[in-house]
């Protein structure tokens, strides 16, 4: 490649050969004189430039001889220069050619940089101009449950199909069967136990920016200074797991019960020394006056989010399809500084919690926070089988406006595959779940699947990077661990299942993703000839096959012409006709029924199968 530099005519020397260069390469090959440091081979006039100007040089790719650009090269910029050959040698080998390097290419969408590092702040250079504006808004007031602590269980869950599509709220831990400090528990103690010594990341509400140098310590000091502040600040993403701050909290048991990450991803490989997915033991720590813009947790994760001291006020918009259409124009975009959400949307609901309250959130729903005086919360995330669509939802509104991978669910992709395999294991034994989970699963399934094609036919990157996060200790086959789960899933909900590109949505379209609920389409849009047969694996076997003896019997009937079938009229040597004509009838009889057990009774199939042999007299 061409190299070319650029120097002011106060010190007009040639730049000097790079260190790699053997001293040879200062001898002009065509004339086999040695050039002076301040010459130029095509030089004509050797008149300087004005001093204020700079003097660009170029040094050939074949002869390495440097060159004025001024003298030997065009109108052309030297900076667009990719290979450059003196005349001497092109002239010498006509196939050296001048090469130009590609221009840049650039976005003609209008895109602002978002910062990622407030994806749970989402904070605005100016916060209380949301809250002015606010007053203006038409807010209406939350209709969520109100729930004691023992009512939020598994039996809720599964027996309220509503259950985990909204909001919750729990005035009191009482029956949550979770571990939090004291009322008493202040910053101090977070200093006294995480270690006041401890980097931590603290945004910058009015520049949108982490400010740097931030240790426990000094966020201590700033945070029980109220006089001293000069800015409002807010820590959002402290996670304490493996300190021993995180010895004192446990999430509601409904989470434990419910998180992929405690449930599925092996305790071997969890704890200190393991890298693993930490979401679960957030330390959120808000002065008076912070905002939160609009944002989706990450992988659509659903969130437990307990008030310890303060106050919060939460803004809900729900997740349809419509409303997460408009976050997705809106995420990212020039929009997001100067557009308030709720104005794209249908409705927005406003939930306001005191210390001592617990909510939950489930997945995908779009929220923004005021945090009305300094606060400090206890959170977390998980991702459970309960809203897998809306999971892979929002994964897919990431993808497409470009989030960083390193403000995603960590871990994600790798603890789908440990979720998925162990599911599989579960489906060879029983297909007994319940619809959202049965549901949930065939998400997963489709989004492995397409993990695994990227390792079947990726380009060596992708194919690489997909195979990376595949656990090996636990998938050794992705391609059949990822089919084999999706065949499952679809029997257990009643599709036809050798088919494979037919997917959940094709035989079914989602109505509302916050309640699963679905509507049949037609038979004859299932019917596609051209999808590609599934070939990994064969369908269940027959849990019993009973198959009746043959019966055979000859009698003596008259024959007449089948006058709905119509078969014999192409035969010439005269049927039987309409008042018929004596035949012999030789007549095999025999029946098959199979049965198998069903996730919901019993499947029976039976086949009859008569035979007969007609002879005329």
């Amino acid at each position: 490649m061409a190299k070319s530099r650029r120097r002011s005519t106060i010190q007009p020397s040639r730049p000097s050969p790079e260190p790699a260069q053997c001293a040879s390469e200062s001898v002009n090959s065509h004339s086999g004189t040695h050039l002076d440091d301040n010459s130029c081979p095509a030089c004509d006039t050797g008149e300087p430039l004005p001093s204020s100007e700079q003097e660009s040089w170029i040094r050939c790719d074949n002869c390495k001889s440097w060159y004025h650009w001024r003298c030997a090269g065009s109108d052309s910029n030297v900076d667009t220069i990719d290979k450059w050959f003196c005349s001497p040698c092109r002239t010498a080998d006509p196939r050296r050619a001048i090469t130009y390097k590609p221009p840049t290419r650039k976005s003609v969408r209008k895109r602002i940089q978002r910062d990622y590092a407030n994806l749970h702040s989402g904070i605005v250079p100016n916060p209380s101009r949301w809250m002015q504006f606010l007053q203006e808004k038409p807010i209406k007031a939350n209709t969520f449950k109100v729930m004691d602590g023992a009512a939020v269980s598994m039996h809720w869950l599964e027996e309220d199909e509503y259950a985990m599509t909204e909001p919750i709220i729990i005035e009191q831990p009482d029956g949550l069967d979770m571990k939090m400090p004291p009322s008493s528990f202040t910053v101090h103690d977070v200093a006294e136990l995480v270690g006041e010594d401890t980097p931590i990341e603290v945004i910058d509400v009015a520049s949108q920016s982490t400010s740097p140098g931030w240790t426990v310590d000094k966020w201590v000091q700033y945070y029980t200074d109220k006089s001293a502040r000069e800015k409002i600040c807010n820590v959002i993403s402290l996670e304490v797991s493996g300190t021993r701050l995180a010895d004192m909290i446990s999430p509601p048991k409904i989470v434990r019960d419910l998180d992929w990450v405690e449930n599925f991803w092996p305790n071997a490989k969890k704890g200190k020394g393991h890298s693993y997915p930490k979401v679960q033991l957030y330390c959120l720590m808000g002065v008076a006056t912070a905002w939160t813009d609009w944002h989706i947790d990450f992988a659509g994760s659903s969130v437990y989010y307990h008030i310890l001291r303060g106050s919060k006020v939460f803004y809900f918009i729900r997740p349809s399809g419509a409303n997460l259409a408009a976050y997705e124009r809106w995420s990212g975009t020039e929009l997001q500084t100067h557009v308030w959400l709720g104005d794209l949307v249908d409705e927005v609901y406003k939930v306001e919690l005191r210390a001592g309250n617990t909510m939950i959130i489930p997945s995908g729903w779009i929220h923004a926070v005021y945090t009305p005086e300094d606060t400090l919360v206890f959170g977390g995330n998980f991702l459970h089988s309960y809203g897998a669509n809306l999971q892979f939802k929002v994964c897919d509104i990431e993808a497409t406006t470009q989030v960083p991978k390193k403000f995603r669910f960590p871990f994600f992709t790798r603890l789908c595959w440990y979720v998925g395999e162990q599911y599989l294991r579960d489906l060879r034994i029983s297909r007994s779940a319940p619809e959202r989970v049965l549901q949930s699963i065939l998400a997963l399934a489709n989004f492995l699947v397409t993990e695994a094609r990227a390792i079947e036919r990726g380009g060596d990157g992708k194919k690489k990077e997909a195979k990376d996060r595949v656990p090996s200790d636990k998938v050794k086959e992705p391609s059949a661990v990822s089919r084999e789960l999706r065949w499952r899933a679809r029997l257990a909900l009643g599709f036809s299942s050798d088919d494979e590109g037919e997917h959940l949505g094709e035989r079914f379209h989602i109505d509302d993703r916050t309640s699963g609920k679905r509507k049949r389409i037609s038979e004859s849009s299932e019917k596609d000839e051209n999808k590609i047969r599934f070939r990994h694996f064969r369908p269940r076997a027959w849990d019993k096959v009973v198959e009746s003896p043959v019966i055979e019997e000859e009698c003596m009937m008259q024959a007449k012409r089948p006058a709905d079938e119509g078969w014999m009229e192409q035969w010439d040597d005269g049927p039987p006709s309409a008042e018929g004509e004596a035949a012999t009838v030789s007549r095999q009889q025999s029946r098959l029924v199979k049965v198998r057990r069903m996730a919901d009774g019993v499947e029976r199939q039976r086949v009859e199968v008569v035979s007969e042999r007609w002879t005329w007299q």
